[in-house]
């Protein structure tokens, strides 16, 4: 792709603007099926997704995978915890936290949300080729791994602000 300073942005051109809506559209979409048929939000998914997958983990990990700021984190622990679907349980190699880890109601509550997870995804990506797929997902992590490379301090810069230069 190249530079293309000259034109004006128009904004429903802007290819992180595309990806930000997109990504609103199908996590409101998602919202709304996981709301109505389970009461979760999408942070409380997340995190229990995140848990099954690892079987105990602490809320900063969790956060770390997720992108989800530590707050958000905190609220939906805290919100599952209450509802009997998490349990905390001290951290044996950081005693500073605590793990994570799903409780009988949440493997439970896991199993009946997965394969709808799995359905609403079928259903999204069913007018698309499964090798438009693949190369879409592969594209979606190259876009993570640039991106998170232009966070990261540049040997000999600053991130970001090297790449501005």
């Amino acid at each position: 792709m190249t530079a293309s300073s000259d034109r004006p942005l128009l904004l429903d051109d802007f290819i992180p603007f595309r990806l930000s809506f997109t990504s609103n559209l199908v996590s409101d979409t998602i919202a709304r099926s996981y709301e109505s048929l389970f009461g979760l939000s999408i942070p409380e998914w997340r995190l229990i997704a995140v848990i099954a997958e690892t079987g105990g983990i602490t809320q900063a990990e969790i956060g770390h995978r997720t992108r989800m700021d530590k707050v958000t984190v905190s609220r939906a622990a805290i919100a599952l915890v209450e509802r009997g679907l998490l349990e905390r349980r001290a951290n044996a190699s950081d005693r500073r936290s605590h793990l994570l880890m799903l409780s009988d109601a949440g493997r439970t509550l896991y199993a009946a949300v997965a394969p709808k997870a799995r359905d609403l995804e079928a259903r999204i990506f069913a007018q698309f080729d499964p090798a438009e797929v693949a190369a879409f997902t592969a594209m979606l992590r190259r876009i993570d791994a640039v991106t998170s490379a232009l966070d990261q301090p540049a040997q000999g810069g600053d991130g970001v602000h090297s790449v501005r230069k």
